[in-house]
């Protein structure tokens, strides 16, 4: 019997199974095999069980396997309640503002989107749920960021790698720290073109009863639209809406 606190090995090959499919949406026994280091007989007993409990399926046409239906079911149960509740408000803002809103979740060194309502353009910006990111280059990742103790602050910044996406990319600490402060400062960060050129986005924190905050909601779009005026606007209306949430969900 595994002792508490130690991880089951064959719980660890079936995740690893599971997150091979992050890179690729159909995948062949030999191609998990050589992805995950299992050996060929492991991986398909492991791949069969996942594919009776549904986590799995196969395709009828290529004879590879995809996620199933299943794992989708599961995860529209993560976060429902904060899900729920969240949603009218990004309708309201797609409805005042016409960008693409997000809601986000803060998963270690990373953000997740977890909730996307489309903007109305016809030219818009291409966000997708279950996308991750580091913290530090997106408007949301910053928002959270921007609400956590110093210690934490300090410990992101040490293990952020600063990689230059565009000529806007933040490219050392010191640029991030001022971007942190403005948005301590502000109620909401901005990333203008630092991810993607002509991609701006702005974000504000919902905070639980600390002033912590595990989750953001971000409005993005071409920053032919996203003007500094604008930027401003939105960021208002953000801050306004993540304190009624955070309120609403008793978290301050």
């Amino acid at each position: 019997m595994a002792k508490e606190g130690n991880s089951i090995q064959s719980v660890d090959r079936a995740i690893a199974i599971i997150k091979a499919f992050e890179k690729s949406e159909e995948l062949g026994v030999t191609e998990i095999s050589k992805m995950t280091g299992l050996h060929k007989s492991t991986a398909f007993n492991l791949i069969t069980t996942l594919e009776k409990s549904g986590i799995l399926t196969k395709s009828v046409h290529s004879g590879k396997y995809l996620l199933g239906m299943e794992l989708f079911r599961l995860g529209t149960m993560v976060n429902s309640s904060l899900r729920n509740m969240c949603r009218p408000y990004l309708e309201k803002l797609v409805d005042t503002y016409s960008e693409t809103v997000n809601l986000v979740a803060r998963n270690d060194q990373l953000i997740i989107y977890i909730e996307k309502v489309e903007s109305p353009h016809s030219m818009r910006i291409s966000t997708k749920e279950g996308q991750r990111l580091p913290l530090h280059v997106t408007a949301a990742g910053k928002a959270i960021i921007s609400t956590l103790p110093e210690e934490e602050i300090e410990e992101i910044m040490n293990c952020t790698t600063y990689a230059k996406y565009t000529i806007h990319s933040v490219l050392s600490r010191e640029e991030l720290m001022i971007q942190i402060q403005l948005a301590k400062e502000n109620g909401y960060a901005e990333d203008i073109q630092e991810l993607e050129n002509e991609l701006t986005c702005v974000a504000a924190p919902i905070r639980d009863f600390k002033g912590i905050a595990n989750y953001a909601i971000s409005v993005s779009g071409p920053s032919s639209r996203m003007t500094k005026e604008v930027r401003r606007k939105i960021g208002m209306t953000l801050v306004q809406y993540t304190d009624e949430l955070s309120k609403r969900l008793g978290y301050h």
